[in-house]
Formats: structure tokens, sequence, C-alpha cells
């Protein structure tokens, strides 16, 4: 049986969202595009990402999928970064990155 195509189109998003956290992250592995294996990881990760963003977009709003987009990314990266690269974890940024996570649900609840 067939996903429907709303479904499908949050399915693309969700994955783009996480393709977004691994070219982010990818791009501390770059060094600065120096190194040529995780340069190219990085970049098909992006081209990914913006290809099922695109594809998502058929679908839903403009305005909503590029929003949760970039908040599963940024609150990717901004999560990751603290467990990675031991980036501050104050209770003001785990507040906001909470923030995050209710920005996105409440998108993903209203989204027509």
């Amino acid at each position: 049986m067939e996903m429907p195509t709303m479904q499908k189109a949050w399915v693309y998003l969700f994955a783009a969202g996480f393709l977004e956290i691994a070219w982010a992250i990818g791009l501390k592995y770059t060094d600065g595009f120096k190194r040529l294996a995780p340069s190219l990881a990085t970049l098909a990760a992006l081209a990914l990402s913006m290809f099922l963003l695109a594809r998502a977009a058929q679908t839903l709003p403009i305005g909503t999928a590029y929003a949760v987009w970039v908040g599963i990314g940024a609150l990717g990266t901004a999560v990751l970064g603290v467990f990675l690269f031991q980036e501050p974890a104050s209770l003001a940024r785990v507040g906001f990155m909470l923030l995050l996570v209710v920005s996105i649900l409440g998108l993903k609840l209203t989204a027509s």
C-alpha cells in the first residue's frame, strides 16, 4: 500500500532535515573543504537534503517546509555540537533548543 501524498511529504521533509544536520556537522570535518572525503560526503548530504526539501515543498506550504527544515537542522546541529565539539550546554541554551522542538511540532500540527 502506498503512503498518502501528505504523509510522504513529511517523510521527505524530516529526512531532508536530518541530512541538513549531516551536512552542517560535516562542514566541521571538511577543514574548509581541504579534506576530500568529508567534503564529498558533506556536498552529497547537502544536495540530497535540498532535493528532498524541494520534493516536500511540492505538497507542503513552502513557509512551513522551510521553517521545519531549518528547525530540524538547527536543533540537531546544536545538540550534536554539544556532544561532538564540547559546545556549551547552559540552561538557557537547552531551553531555546526545547523551544525549537515546540516550534517544529507546532508547525507540523498546524500545516494545512
